[in-house]
């Protein structure tokens, strides 16, 4: 099959189309015919050479697709038949033709969402609805700091949030972008962080109390800052780290606010582990995607053979919601 790979880690261009052997189900695995596959964060940092696949996984790029079940491996006991229209949440795999992924990490695509658009939802609303709802325990009457708020965790997750109640502050970095955030995405203020300090903007829009979550995937670079802008028993949840991996803290903030910082990855988890996050996603994010309370954003589509193309995009940091490839 087709398959995108990675020869000598680098730039975009470090990317190629070439034929590598067609995935076999193993037990309990599905075999999809993709059509689309979503780009993250985890590509790039993977294709940098940064962030290699867990042990056992596909070392193909690509952690969300979109496409038709083709097969099946021994004892597959979801209900699904061959030609259904489902999406997978990868630990990698997803630029080429085919892909074998546990059943328990995949989901028939949400009512009224297209084949291809349905690429650019498992990573995002699975990361998204695990981080904030389960680890986190947001709530309704929350207030909630989205950094990142027009990427593509950042366009689900302020929707998400909103859709459940929460109170929403994000921040982007662009005028455009802010006003994305307002008009589009409903969130309740939009903080641009290169004219203004989200911190002091945190804490005059909650009249000095701070937030009682942050989902953050910049890392070190905010980390005292985030601490800062926490509320009284307030949790961030680290999930990304394009500002670094290192930075001093300091405990006597955290700890005067009995507040938490909490790491974590979904790429790495067991399937069984996904597996429960994808059912709390079809059970609590689908109807709300078929109801139009949460809308799907997907900025530009590219071919699979135009994979460094995309990447390039990616890199740009203009994009406003997801990138796909089509296959």
């Amino acid at each position: 099959m087709k398959a995108v790979v990675v020869k000598t880690p680098g730039g975009p261009s470090a990317l190629e189309l070439g034929e590598v052997p067609a995935p076999v189900p193993g037990r309990g695995e599905v075999l999809i015919d993709v059509v689309a596959a979503g780009l993250n964060r985890a590509d790039v940092q993977q294709r940098e050479g940064h962030y290699p696949p867990p042990a056992g996984a596909s070392e193909i790029l690509g952690l969300e697709v979109s496409g038709r079940v083709a097969g099946f491996g021994p004892e597959v006991s979801k209900p699904f038949a061959k030609g259904d229209k489902v999406v997978a949440l990868l630990a990698g795999g997803g630029y080429a033709q085919q892909v074998a992924v546990p059943a328990e990490q995949v989901l028939r695509i949400p009512a009224g969402i297209d084949l291809v658009t349905a690429a650019s939802l498992p990573e995002v609303a699975a990361t998204v609805y695990a981080n904030l709802f389960m680890t986190a325990q947001l709530k309704a009457g929350d207030t909630v700091l989205i950094h990142g708020g027009t990427g593509g965790i950042g366009v689900m997750a302020v929707q998400m949030a909103k859709a459940m109640g929460v109170r929403v502050i994000a921040t982007a970095g662009s005028t455009e972008k802010v006003g994305t955030l307002k008009a589009f995405l409903g969130a309740d203020v939009a903080i641009n962080y290169r004219e203004e300090d989200f911190v002091d903007a945190v804490m005059k829009a909650t009249d000095g109390k701070g937030v009682d979550v942050i989902l953050d995937v910049v890392g070190a670079k905010y980390l005292q800052q985030n601490v800062a802008a926490l509320a009284t028993y307030g949790r961030l949840v680290v999930i990304g780290l394009q500002g670094g991996t290192t930075a001093e803290v300091n405990l006597g903030a955290l700890m005067a606010k009995r507040a938490a910082i909490i790491g974590t990855t979904l790429r790495a988890r067991p399937a069984a582990e996904k597996g429960a996050i994808m059912t709390a996603v079809r059970e609590s994010v689908w109807p709300l995607l078929t109801s139009g309370a949460i809308k799907t954003l997907v900025d530009k589509t590219f071919p699979l053979a135009q994979a460094a193309k995309a990447h390039e995009y990616f890199d740009s940091g203009e994009h406003v919601g997801k990138i796909l490839l089509l296959v």
